[in-house]
């Protein structure tokens, strides 16, 4: 499925993979991610036949005129789970609404797994 905008010269389409590609890269960004869970296990068989697979764990859903994105995400032990959901939330909306002009109405994000490092191992 894709979401199509009309521009001054005609329609643009963009594939929910590019929307997801986009929403996945702006939270790996974000301090205290350790990365993205998959939605199910289909996911997991897919994972081990791509390499660069930035989409994984964020579901696009559209709306009429808006997107929700869920996002499942898997954060560092000792980090404040609110605070990393809540910079994830921000920085996904600003980097999805900036770079492809789309309005997202929310974010929603789902904690997977909390997952120790090896830097926090004693």
């Amino acid at each position: 499925m894709a979401q199509e905008i009309q521009a001054q010269y005609g329609k643009v389409s963009i594939r929910e993979e590019v929307i997801a590609t986009i929403a996945g890269v702006a939270a790996m960004e974000c301090y205290g991610l350790v990365g993205m869970a998959p939605r199910n296990i289909q996911d997991e068989l897919t994972d081990l036949l791509r390499r660069d697979n930035f989409e994984r764990g964020v579901d696009i859903q559209f709306n009429e005129d808006s997107i929700t994105i869920t996002l499942y995400i898997v954060v560092e032990y000792g980090v404040k789970i609110s605070e990393v959901a809540r910079i994830v939330q921000e920085r996904v909306k600003y980097a999805v609404e900036t770079m492809l002009g789309l309005n997202v109405e929310s974010i929603n994000v789902k904690v997977q797994s909390v997952r120790v490092t090896s830097a926090k191992r004693k």
